[in-house]
């Protein structure tokens, strides 16, 4: 899953980066509002995480162009304690939850799951497509009751593709999902295939079904149609 956090303040901004990275998001920084809104407009996070208060302007006008742009993106205010009304009108433009500082970064954690369940899978702690079965508190996959071990990315690419059933993703969106920023550092994107091979390979041993469809010259589908 891919985060964009918004934060003035540099060393909030990096504490919060390093624990996210370390519980297996892929996480983007921004310390100011062009900053933000450039990101923005050029990718697609599962969540932002935005500071209403920011150098060159409101985190709340940019709660609206997320909105306006990727409706489906999960939102978390960070507040400071005096901002009820500004936290009030992020909710009733499209935030999902605020968190108000200072705050334990496990809480932080907590939150964001939270929203990502209720974004991508309407509340549930566990994801099922028929024979699969993913609980996400604790990152665990079982193929008809049998244990599937995933690499982290397989696992992100698994979920990738879930979240997203049925739709055509390009290897250009697979990629920038699961690397962010980095992958523009990429010669091709050939190791996409490897990736989704490795795991079609790992469920069909457990006994599952490949659900993946290849377009070629377009991207890949996961679905059972």
């Amino acid at each position: 899953m891919k985060i964009l956090i918004i934060e003035d303040e540099l060393d909030l901004l990096q504490e919060i980066k390093e624990f996210l990275e370390k519980e297996g998001f892929i996480c983007e920084i921004a310390q100011d509002y062009p900053g933000a809104e450039e990101k923005i407009g050029i990718y697609h996070y599962d969540i932002v995480i935005v500071d209403i208060t920011l150098p060159g302007g409101s985190g709340l006008q940019l709660i609206e162009k997320v909105k306006q742009i990727h409706p489906d993106t999960g939102i978390l205010i960070v507040s400071a304690k005096n901002s009820l009304d500004d936290k009030l009108t992020g909710l009733d433009i499209g935030a999902d939850d605020y968190i108000t500082k200072p705050f334990h970064l496990a809480e932080l954690n907590s939150r964001i799951k939270s929203v990502l369940r209720r974004r991508k899978f309407e509340g549930t702690q566990g994801i099922t497509f028929n024979e699969i079965v993913i609980h996400t508190e604790d990152g665990s996959v079982k193929v008809k009751n049998t244990k599937l071990i995933l690499t982290k990315k397989e696992y992100e690419l698994l979920i990738f593709f879930i979240a997203n059933k049925n739709r055509l993703l390009t290897k250009e969106s697979i990629a920038e999902h699961l690397w962010g920023d980095n992958i523009d550092l990429a010669d091709n994107f050939d190791f996409i295939y490897t990736h989704i091979n490795n795991l079609c390979k790992k469920i069909s041993r457990c006994g599952g079904n490949d659900y993946i469809q290849t377009f070629y010259g377009m991207g890949y589908k996961f679905t059972d149609i």
